[in-house]
């Protein structure tokens, strides 16, 4: 989950000022985690703790209000909108890489990914870019090659994998749906040759950058068997501590025991956090 959240650190700066290229620094100065990196963390408390993760989902929003959340998401969490509210949003995928790392059969990795994303995003688009997100990193943990999971992808889930990030750069646009998303960050992780290479082509895409990221990093992870040192030391860095905290939990307890896990250990930065 590492990987996700040091890509929406990296593409934060470019969501609105999109750059078509993969030739950028990946740490600007205004780098700061968005709703992406405080939903996933949010998910892995759950997971960690066994408690319900619509009431957490609810109380980090509390805690984070302005992370950057979507009109739909932001509404749901202040109550003013009963039960979830049928969203293809691209929070679906963002967000469910802890999914992804803490279950141990493919079955189950989709069957928890659709109970968590159904508790806002019901839409079927939303459901499938969440499940799609969360198997493909599985699968890259497990040891699948990319024709692997490019071919489960496709035959499970219908997504089109068969273009380049060359083809879809130049007429890409701003997108929320986990349609118009999650095939490009897939995109960008099987043409990438690293985990950074990974994040380097989701944000040169454009669009939603920081999402694009956080979504083809969460695979990259998990397929390359993990975050390179500096970058996960960077990005914890930047997290505060609460956030960090639940994170470096997560990776002791279910990251570091899969096939993709590292052997070694991630050390924040000592000094203050940056937001």
């Amino acid at each position: 989950m590492l990987g996700a959240i040091s890509g929406d650190i990296i593409g934060s700066i470019y969501e609105r000022d999109n750059i078509k290229t993969t030739e950028f620094p990946l740490f600007g100065d205004d780098c700061r985690f968005t709703d992406d990196s405080v939903l996933t963390v949010a998910l892995a408390e759950a997971i960690l703790t066994g408690g319900s993760y619509e009431t957490t989902l609810r109380d980090y929003f509390r805690r984070y209000p302005d992370a950057g959340y979507g009109s739909g998401f932001r509404a749901w969490a202040m109550g003013e909108v009963a039960g979830p509210y049928r969203s293809c949003g691209n929070g679906a995928a963002m967000r469910i890489s802890p999914a992804g790392w803490a279950f141990e059969s493919l079955d189950t990795v989709l069957r928890k990914a659709e109970e968590y994303t159904a508790i806002t995003h019901n839409h079927p688009e939303g459901i499938k870019g969440a499940q799609a997100t969360a198997a493909a990193i599985f699968l890259g943990r497990s040891g699948s090659s990319k024709d692997d999971i490019r071919r489960y992808i496709v035959q499970t889930f219908g997504y089109d994998l068969s273009g380049t990030c060359d083809g879809i750069r130049p007429g890409y646009c701003f997108d929320k749906t986990c349609q118009g998303s999650v095939p490009q960050a897939m995109t960008a992780f099987l043409e990438s040759s690293d985990y950074e290479s990974a994040v380097r082509l989701a944000i040169s895409l454009g669009g939603d950058s920081d999402t694009l990221a956080c979504i083809s990093g969460s695979i990259a992870e998990a397929f390359y068997g993990g975050v390179p040192d500096w970058i996960g030391e960077k990005a914890l860095g930047i997290l505060d501590q609460p956030l960090r905290k639940i994170t470096l939990r997560f990776v002791e307890r279910y990251v570091r025991r899969g096939e993709g896990a590292r052997p070694s250990e991630y050390h924040p930065p000592a000094g203050p956090c940056r937001r």
